[in-house]
């Protein structure tokens, strides 16, 4: 039994009215947010850095503040240094991490495959269904091809080599062979 629409209780513009006053309070709330941490990092550099006193002191004076101020921020800069190392250090390791987690998700374990023997009117039949009509009877198919024996019909002559060197140099050779080719197309 299907179960008919429910309608909503609450009418297209009374959505958009609550949508927009949710997104008025939010974008209040962040704002009042973003001033707090304003405040806060006012604050904090207040207590770290004192205001400095530079009128009435004497060159000498100025220099030692200047060294001091440099060795303040050496030890800032080491520790913005070592924690930026932290940082990428646990970035890359986070990396890894989540490539190992994403080979682990991929791999799973093969079950042992069996061969089974099939035919491939059977093969045709599963992957067709009843539009299977053709035999695919390979063999069947094949052409037969009678192997001539090229060796029967022409017969080798074995004699000595020599005798036919000898009886084709020379001119008389040469006119035996204009013969041989002429022969054959006068009969």
């Amino acid at each position: 039994m299907p179960e008919p629409e429910r309608k909503s209780k609450i009418t297209a513009s009374r959505k958009l009215m609550l949508k927009s006053l949710m997104l008025a309070k939010a974008k209040e709330c962040w704002e009042q947010e973003h001033e707090e941490k304003e405040a806060e990092k006012a604050r904090y550099l207040a207590e770290r850095i004192p205001t400095l006193q530079t009128r009435g002191l004497s060159l000498s004076a100025l220099q030692d503040l200047c060294r001091e101020l440099h060795a303040k921020v050496e030890v800032v800069d080491e520790e913005r240094y070592d924690i930026e190392a932290k940082c990428n250090h646990n970035t890359r390791e986070i990396k890894d991490l989540k490539l190992k987690v994403l080979d682990l998700r991929g791999k799973f374990k093969r079950p042992p495959l069996r061969r089974v023997r099939v035919s491939a009117d059977a093969m045709l039949r599963a992957l067709l269904g009843s539009k299977h009509k053709v035999s695919m009877d390979l063999r069947a198919n094949l052409k037969s091809v009678k192997k001539e024996d090229t060796e029967k019909e022409r017969p080798v002559e074995v004699g000595d080599w020599r005798k036919n060197v000898e009886a084709m140099s020379g001119m008389e050779g040469r006119k035996k062979m204009f013969d041989a080719a002429k022969s054959p197309t006068t009969q």
